[in-house]
Parts: C-alpha cells; structure tokens; sequence
C-alpha cells in the first residue's frame, strides 16, 4: 500500500467546538487541527492547554481525539465526532477495527440519535476509513508524506 498524506483542517471545522472555544484555541496559537495534535500531544500536552484555556482534560482529550481521527481523509470533520460517538478513540484504534462490526455500532448509533438510516455511512464507507486510517497510522501522528 502505497502512503497516504494525512488531512488537517481548521480548527473551527471539528464538530461540538463553540465559537469562544475556537477563539481561545486560536488565542494560544492553534488555528488547526494539525495544531491541535503538535500541541496537545501526549498527556502532558492535554494537561497543560487543559491548564493555559481553563478547561477539563476531558474536553481537551474529546478535541485531539477527533483532530486525530479527522486526520483520515475519508472521515474528515464530517464523520470524527461520529467515530469518537462509537466508542473509535484514534486513528490507531480505526486501523485495528473490523468493517462489519464497526458499521453495525455506526448504524445503530445513527439510527438512535439521528433516526435515519439512509443517511448512515455504508460498510464500504467504513471499510475505506479502515484502510486510510492504516496507511496513515503507519505514517505517525503529523508526518506529511
């Protein structure tokens, strides 16, 4: 498999995040989720911008999930927080999963909340999450190819 360059995007573009939590993002130089994963790296990353914008590690940690999962060009903004809803914690964790299984926790997800399930990924939908997510879990967490 040949590699697969990870995508970045605005930080206002990841899903949940209110317009005062961009700003004070912004306000402590992260302007992308690129950003997002250089800053808050590891634990004492999320600790310390958990302490600089006054907020639970757990938001912190809801934020990098997401910045990292959206790193999979297939899943992007617009599927991360569904993933990170599913229990799908990284990239790492996405690489590892089954299509069939994972679909299934997907679509039961979807149809709860959303009570659509035309609208819900297909499997063929998971399976290439799965597939991208691996080429770029080999990469490492930021490298550009």
């Amino acid at each position: 498999m040949s590699s697969l360059s990870p995508s970045y995007w605005p930080i206002e573009r990841l899903p949940g995040l209110k317009r005062l939590d961009v700003e004070h993002l912004q306000a402590v130089g992260i302007a992308t989720t690129e950003a997002m994963l250089h800053v808050a790296a590891g634990q004492g990353g999320k600790r310390a911008l958990a302490q600089q914008l006054n907020l639970k590690q757990e938001r912190i940690n809801r934020w990098v999930a997401m910045a990292d999962l959206a790193r999979v060009p297939a899943v992007g903004c617009e599927y991360c927080g569904l993933l990170l809803h599913a229990g799908t914690i990284s990239t790492h964790q996405l690489a590892s999963a089954a299509a069939p299984q994972l679909h299934r926790h997907i679509q039961r997800l979807h149809v709860a909340t959303l009570r659509n399930a035309r609208a819900c990924p297909t499997v063929s939908d998971v399976g290439l999450w799965i597939a991208q997510a691996s080429r770029i879990d080999r990469s490492g967490p930021t490298q550009r190819s």
